[in-house]
């Protein structure tokens, strides 16, 4: 029987042992990355692409998530396609490059150049190891990501800041090589100069795996500097810490998580610009204020008799300091719920802080002590307030009487109720920039919507 393709010298149970090992990948990693077998379908391969992508996806609160995001498109791109699949299975990263026969790329080409082609972009994360390469290229080096807390004040008046720290720089004394005068780095035994070294996995079952895994001794860079050449300022490390002292400008009107950057203030690596230093600000919450947008609300509590009588006072002390006189119209009776639109007050709209948004005051009745009623006549109170709601007609058949008893709403709150999600609405239904404000704002402001206020 004569076995097509087979090589000569090789018997029948030899050759099916050969096309068995050619059909296992030399390379393993990028399936681990997306959680499937080697022998997965592309249906598989989409699926776990999806789940991957869905629990990886760019968030600006994990600096890493964007390059475990790139990490698990870059594998699908590979694996989703027939030619490319093939190629890795074959001969691994080196089959994107021209490594292998067959790999397509062309020889001598980069495997971050061929990312970048595909992709867009050379910062996969990648080891693509092979002689030459180091892993990915960078084109400068990593940004250094940090939060900075801010009052509500800070944000309405602006704000200037020095702050000490302390940053990686190119070692002066050997500009960058870690070694010491005219010595040069040797090829690292361990990997034999390829910066990776094959490891193998258990993949479940009886299954073995094989992939790429920097190098130890080296740390990926395929060559090491014998301790005796190793420059004395820096140990061979190549960069050394130096203390910075840095000034960041909050600008008037900035807003929660809003960015500062200062470009090429970061840690400095040999061979690349220097990244930058990222200061994301987060805004405290206000014991008086909430913020929405330009715009802010507060709560001011008046009298019973400035809610009958009205008021001329300073009813609340601003953010920059300044205290705010409101004087209520003439004949007018503030009711519980009622709020009221100050215009211009509100927070400077960022980078042309001389406009504001507008200020929201919800008016809060306070109702007096017990005590106060020992101090006047009650006869003479009841004859000037309005007359008290007359008994209820027809009255009902059966009447009961029944105790009064204070309570607290937290109580009634706490106790499940079948009732809708409005049973415990303000009567009056307001919200945050809603309600009758005729008499207290201009015709032709009325343009304005409602904002939505939440605390920040």
């Amino acid at each position: 029987m004569k076995f097509a393709g087979g090589r000569p010298g090789l018997k029948l149970d030899e050759r099916v042992v050969a096309l068995t090992a050619l059909a296992v990948p030399i390379e393993t990693a990028l399936y681990e990355l997306l959680g499937v077998s080697p022998t997965a379908t592309e249906d598989e391969i989409k699926k776990a692409y999806r789940k991957k992508a869905r629990e990886h996806h760019p968030n600006p609160d994990d600096p890493e998530a964007g390059q475990r995001f790139q990490e698990m498109a870059a594998a699908y791109e590979i694996l989703s396609s027939v030619e490319t699949r093939e190629a890795y299975d074959r001969y691994g990263m080196d089959g994107m490059s021209g490594g292998g026969a067959g790999g397509g790329f062309g020889p001598g080409m980069d495997p971050a150049d061929i990312f970048a082609e595909l992709f867009g972009q050379t910062n996969f994360g990648f080891d693509f190891g092979g002689p030459g390469s180091r892993g990915p290229r960078r084109t400068k080096g990593q940004d250094s990501n940090i939060p900075y807390e801010v009052t509500l004040e800070d944000l309405y008046n602006g704000k200037t800041v020095k702050m000490n720290m302390e940053k990686e720089i190119v070692c002066g004394a050997c500009k960058g090589s870690g070694a010491k005068g005219s010595a040069k780095p040797k090829q690292c035994v361990k990997c034999e100069g390829k910066g990776w070294t094959m490891v193998t996995t258990a993949m479940g079952g009886s299954r073995l795996g094989t992939h790429r895994a920097m190098c130890t001794e080296c740390e990926g860079r395929g060559e090491k500097l014998r301790e005796k050449d190793r420059c004395k300022k820096c140990k061979g490390n190549k960069t050394v810490k130096e203390k910075t002292r840095q000034e960041i400008y909050i600008e008037r009107g900035m807003a929660d998580r809003q960015r500062i950057v200062l470009a090429g203030a970061g840690d400095e690596e040999p061979g690349i610009p220097p990244g930058d230093v990222i200061f994301t600000l987060k805004t405290k919450p206000h014991e008086s204020f909430e913020r929405s947008g330009a715009d802010l609300l507060t709560t001011v509590h008046i009298t019973l008799s400035e809610a009958l009588l009205g008021f001329s006072r300073i009813l609340l002390t601003h953010l920059d300091g300044r205290g705010v006189h409101v004087t209520s119209p003439k004949g007018k009776i503030i009711k519980p719920g009622d709020s009221i639109i100050l215009r211009g007050e509100g927070m400077p709209h960022y980078k042309t802080p001389d406009h504001k948004g507008n200020l929201y005051v919800m008016l809060e009745i306070d109702m007096p002590e017990e005590s106060w009623l020992k101090t006047i006549d009650p006869q003479a109170l009841e004859a000037i307030l309005p007359p008290k709601k007359a008994e209820m007609e027809p009255k009902p058949a059966v009447v009961d009487e029944v105790p009064f008893e204070a309570s607290d709403i937290v109580d009634v709150r706490e106790t499940p109720f079948p009732a809708g999600s409005n049973f415990f609405d303000h009567p009056s239904g307001f919200q945050f920039g809603e309600g009758d404000e005729g008499d207290w704002e201009d015709d032709e402001d009325d343009e304005d919507g409602e904002p939505e206020c939440r605390p920040q």
